[in-house]
């Protein structure tokens, strides 16, 4: 006989282990079923973001931002910090220790909020029934009134670069190099593809992006990734765009890339190379034949505004739906399907949801980009304001960015914020309040700012929609 459960979560990501604990606190009995083992084959929970992905690429650039800062920039402040060095076994042994403390602290989550935890693979059958096979090739099956996938992603492979061990690895791989690779290749210059390639850029590799696209980070606003390309050029990435990989040869310990730019067929030789060209719904195994669930044409699971599947009472989430693959996203819509779930009224505005790439300076955004705004008609208005221009970043001697809002012309409401900048990422959430209350941008100018702090950027820069920054001349008045 099966066990029952009010909801079961198959998959303990952002989005599926937030989704069961705040199940769990509403008072459902609930399940979460997760198969992902560590380095010792040993159980956790946390999915990509929380083993091999968001934070341990943040552990290892803030690791190598610091090396950077005291070798390179320590001077300028009057530190002398002499043969400065990095350790990058030990700077490995500092992630695995912070996503070991993180998994660790999922799985205390779950027993402190009574959530039931099956290790293995979990498939939806018919009938919101769910059967789990361990790691030992046992299987069970448990019932649910409600079942919430959350089964995430895996990196896209391509045929031109197949993986290797140790030599062609994709973005899990490259957080494990125990020493740095004299020459590193780059496929995709994404956001994982900028950030790994800055890591090992700052720790003394000689990068190559290559980005089969002629425009850089084309999602991003235009003037934003203009700025971003000089800094990260100027910072030493190399970034080849229009470079359509074709193929790669392994030659002993090196592989050699063969690619096609505007000139021509060329060759580039590396130590290591990282395919970072994005991610893909994982749903191998996932759903049984007559389980009714429908994917799209890409292989994402269909739902609702609300992520509501084809199958009552089955929802899906995060990286295996629609929308940007984002683990804030995922947990955001964890929390509002236990909601439903629970009888509550829930929804998610999708259209604030923030973006970060943690490269230095990071690059964050929310809303509409000034390119989208053109293309849609909308009528608006702009305000830019430097960073170099700011009290707070010549201190920190961090003067490269910029902040930018855009605004509708007649309701002067807020379209996007966009920000290139030191704390871009914590400063972002900035415009995703006042998205979220629809402010305008005469809100924040009549907002006061902490003085001297990084967030006034932000605040000229929506003086600076009506042409009244105080800190720079002003190139245009509101009439």
């Amino acid at each position: 006989m099966s066990d029952k459960f009010d909801v079961v979560v198959i998959g303990a990501g952002p989005g599926g282990y937030v989704a069961a604990i705040r199940a769990a606190q509403l008072g459902l009995k609930t399940a979460c079923v997760e198969k992902w083992l560590n380095k010792d084959g040993k159980p956790v929970f946390g999915g990509t973001c929380l083993n091999v992905g968001c934070i341990p690429s943040k552990a290892l650039l803030e690791a190598s931002h610091k090396y950077v800062e005291a070798k390179e920039e320590f001077a300028d402040l009057g530190i002398q910090a002499d043969n400065v060095s990095m350790d990058v076994k030990k700077m490995i042994a500092r992630k695995d220790k912070i996503v070991g403390n993180l998994t660790m602290g999922i799985a205390a989550l779950f027993k402190a909020n009574g959530v039931t935890a099956f290790e293995g693979t979990g498939k939806l059958l018919a009938g919101k029934k769910i059967e789990v096979t361990d790691h030992k090739g046992e299987v069970q099956q448990i019932e649910a009134e409600n079942v919430i996938i959350a089964s995430g992603s895996v990196p896209v492979n391509i045929p031109p670069a197949p993986l290797t061990e140790g030599l062609i690895v994709d973005s899990s791989g490259a957080l494990e190099f125990d020493e740095v690779p004299q020459r590193l290749g780059v496929i995709g210059a994404g956001v994982i593809g900028l950030e790994l390639g800055s890591v090992w850029k700052r720790l003394g590799s000689d990068v190559t992006v290559f980005e089969a696209m002629d425009s850089f980070l084309a999602s991003v606003d235009q003037q934003i990734a203009k700025e971003a390309k000089k800094t990260l050029t100027k910072q030493g990435l190399k970034i080849a765009l229009g470079a359509r990989v074709m193929g790669t040869e392994i030659n002993g310990s090196e592989v050699t890339v063969k690619y096609t730019d505007a000139s021509g067929e060329k060759e580039a030789v590396f130590d290591k190379l990282i395919v970072c060209v994005g991610r893909r719904p994982y749903t191998e195994s996932l759903l049984a034949n007559d389980a009714g669930v429908s994917l799209d044409e890409r292989g994402f699971i269909f739902v609702d505004d609300q992520c509501r599947t084809s199958v009552p009472g089955v929802y899906a989430i995060g990286d295996v739906v629609r929308g940007p693959m984002l683990a804030h996203k995922a947990s955001e819509e964890g929390i509002m399907v236990a909601d439903i779930v629970a009888g509550h009224k829930a929804e998610m505005n999708y259209d604030c949801i923030p973006n970060v790439i943690y490269t230095f300076p990071e690059i964050a955004w929310v809303g509409k980009t000034e390119e989208e705004l053109k293309n849609e008609g909308i009528d608006y208005r702009s305000g830019v304001f430097p960073f170099s221009a700011s009290g707070r970043a010549m201190a920190n001697n961090a003067t490269e960015g910029m902040a930018k809002i855009l605004a509708h012309a007649e309701t002067d409401r807020i379209l996007g914020v966009h920000i290139i900048g030191q704390n871009a990422g914590e400063m972002i959430a900035q415009g995703v309040i006042a998205m979220e209350f629809g402010s305008s941008a005469e809100d924040l100018a009549l907002t006061c700012y902490a003085h001297p702090t990084l967030s006034e950027v932000v605040h000229e820069a929506a003086l600076a929609v009506d042409g009244h920054a105080i800190h720079m001349a002003n190139r245009k008045k509101r009439k």
